[in-house]
């Protein structure tokens, strides 16, 4: 772990008259609402921000490079810069989007540094590829439900990073196409075909480990 980066930013000793309210008090809070209290100093409601955002963060990470100390390295990275560059944060934005964005640069950063041998891979509208193995068979029908997690896992981190990083953020994390747009600065149609070719890998190594 970094030193020097702590995720919960403390708050300042304050008499009872000024003092911030509590994070309790700041639980019904949006978003946007908290980083417009965190620019007027209000510290504990960037810590609320980062209690609410944080195994988001860290589970893509973690998804990205495969390392829980790596993944929690860059999340604090993620929030530090994400501090550091609150006031450029647009409010009609969604404040999650922005943070994704930023952890996701983090990783591929981390990627391009660590493993510079992988390489990117980018769609190639010309390959051939099995779309009945994809759209018809996800995964987690392949293996049984023990070995899942393990072996998706596997797999998942010997997906090139493009394909990685749009694999996790619309299958782990949930993300609609128009959420990962905004993230990743990507066309739709650009990432489903990332998504698709992430599958079909996928798809393939956990069906040749099924037949082993």
């Amino acid at each position: 772990m970094k030193e020097g980066v702590v995720l919960s930013p403390t708050t300042p000793s304050t008499s009872n008259q000024n003092r911030p309210k509590s994070l309790d008090d700041h639980d019904d809070l949006d978003d946007a609402q908290l980083v417009a209290r965190s620019l007027a100093r209000d510290h504990e409601a960037f810590g609320r921000l980062i209690d609410r955002h944080a195994p988001s963060i860290v589970n893509l990470a973690y998804r990205m490079v495969g390392n829980r100390t790596e993944a929690e390295d860059l999340a604090q990275e993620t929030f530090l810069a994400a501090f550091k560059a609150l006031a450029t944060f647009r409010s009609d934005s969604k404040f999650s989007t922005w943070l994704y964005r930023i952890a996701s640069n983090k990783c591929m950063d981390w990627l391009r540094v660590k493993r510079p041998g992988q390489g990117q891979y980018d769609v190639d509208a010309d390959e051939h590829l099995d779309f009945h193995l994809a759209e018809d068979r996800t995964p987690e029908d392949l293996l049984s439900q023990q070995q899942v997690a393990q072996e998706l896992d596997l797999a998942i981190q010997r997906l090139p990073p493009l394909y990685r990083e749009a694999f996790i953020l619309k299958h782990v994390e949930g993300l609609s196409y128009e959420e990962m747009e905004d993230i990743l600065g990507v066309r739709g149609d650009t990432l489903k075909m990332r998504v698709y070719k992430g599958r079909v890998q996928l798809s393939r190594e956990l069906t040749a480990l099924r037949v082993e």
